[in-house]
């Protein structure tokens, strides 16, 4: 099995070209500072519009610029134009694509235009994610200012002409136009797909229609497991909730079952969305297959969430162990793999608990201390623990025998050489198959 995951490092001098296949008008920037900005952030937007500056004057395609170029505009590191540009592919307004060379590499960056506000307040995803963001007034707010103005008609007679009642036609040539651009959205990619017939078939045949499960449905199904983290027996039942009188499934009675058993878990919260895994630029650079390297690589490839759960023998965790997560990935801004590092690290010296007042005190060193990779924080924990330990030493009388906590498996100086045990290889295999 190969634990290293190849990472493409992005340089200064690497260059990119941007390319419009779609329209982006005032409007659409509108919709995107209103309607994403809350979601993705103000650096992420700022990307986007930096791009749609970089086009020629016919918005069509770009020169070839640097990346430099975009530091020195943006005023950000290169890390941070990452990120902010894995922001954008995540919720569609952006794809990339990378042409490898000897010294520089080639990036070309797609743009796309922001879903409507109609599709985005009736998105699955993004409109939860958007008012549990906002709060209720300032959504509702927006939902104001997108709203149609209502007329009374009732009074009024229509008098508009049809097309047919002002033109006529005439001879001329049939010309069909393939390439002209239009207006081009980019739906929201979701790798984790259930098991349809396995939906269909917990359900009883007499309760729904064998044709329920249409594509729209499908979609929904998905985005919804997604954004409330649904187990399969959750959505087996919530969709069963739904049905109506044909055995076909009832899409807004659906979403508002998700919504409303999601908040009767999570104290009446919504979900909002994290950075999920570590980002590639701060991943360990392939060519280690030391036991080392194999913790290191199952730290920076799993999600905290799916990291808990595995430490948990597959049981979900607690909505209080979530929250705690939820902070320290968007309140103390600790990146994926690290924060993965801190709960093992707690759990193995806190004899399998999450002390919340402990694992804040942590997280806060280290943001102090702007520890950002796995490795800089299994070596920080390291370091933590020895000193710790050898304070409680000196204190100790010599001739009281101390009993020594176990540790993580990384506290071994000489981990690359030496196997680990039966129980620790067993535990990072598990992990490792959920995620290669």
């Amino acid at each position: 099995m190969i634990y290293i995951k190849k990472v493409i490092n992005l340089l200064p001098a690497d260059t990119y070209t941007v390319v419009n296949k779609t329209i982006i008008n005032n409007e659409d920037i509108k919709l995107v500072t209103m309607l994403y900005q809350p979601i993705i952030g103000y650096t992420a937007v700022s990307l986007y519009l930096s791009l749609i500056n970089d086009l020629d004057k016919y918005k069509m395609m770009s020169k070839e610029y640097t990346h430099h170029h975009l530091i020195s505009n943006m005023q950000l590191s290169l890390n941070e134009i990452i990120v902010a540009r894995e922001k954008l592919e995540g919720i569609g307004l952006l794809k990339t694509y990378i042409k490898s060379g000897e010294s520089i590499n080639s990036y070309v960056y797609i743009l796309y235009s922001p879903l409507s506000a109609h599709e985005f307040f009736n998105h699955p995803i993004l409109n939860v994610v958007l008012y549990n963001n906002l709060g209720k007034k300032e959504y509702n707010d927006l939902i104001s200012y997108y709203k149609i103005p209502r007329f009374a008609l009732k009074d009024y007679e229509e008098i508009t002409k049809t097309f047919s009642d002002v033109y006529k036609t005439a001879p001329g040539d049939n010309f069909v136009n393939e390439d002209i651009r239009k207006a081009n959205t980019n739906n929201l990619l979701i790798d984790k797909v259930p098991d349809f017939d396995l939906l269909l078939s917990s359900i009883p045949k007499s309760m729904i229609n064998q044709k329920a499960f249409t594509k729209d449905i499908k979609d929904l199904i998905i985005a919804l497991i997604y954004t409330y983290n649904l187990s399969t027996e959750s959505i087996v039942s919530l969709i069963r909730d739904s049905l109506n009188e044909k055995g076909m499934i009832d899409k807004n009675n659906l979403r508002k079952n998700c919504r409303n058993y999601y908040q009767f878990d999570n104290a009446g919260a919504l979900p909002t969305l994290i950075y999920r895994t570590q980002p590639d630029f701060l991943k360990k650079p392939e060519g280690d297959n030391s036991n080392w390297a194999k913790m290191v690589y199952t730290f920076e490839n799993i999600s905290p969430y799916d990291y808990l759960k595995a430490k948990y023998k597959g049981v979900e965790p607690t909505s209080r162990d979530l929250k705690l997560i939820e902070n320290l990935l968007i309140e103390q801004k600790l990146s994926p793999g690290v924060v993965n590092v801190l709960i093992a690290y707690v759990l193995k010296i806190n004899n399998q608990k999450l002390n919340k007042n402990y694992i804040e005190t942590i997280a806060g060193q280290w943001k102090r201390l702007n520890i950002e990779t796995v490795e800089e924080a299994m070596k920080t924990t390291e370091k933590e623990y020895q000193k710790h330990n050898k304070s409680k030493i000196q204190k100790t009388n010599k001739n009281t025998k101390k009993e020594i906590k176990e540790v993580p498996a990384w506290f071994n100086k000489d981990l690359e050489g030496i196997a680990l045990s039966k129980e620790e290889e067993e535990e990072i295999n598990s992990i490792l198959e959920s995620i290669v």
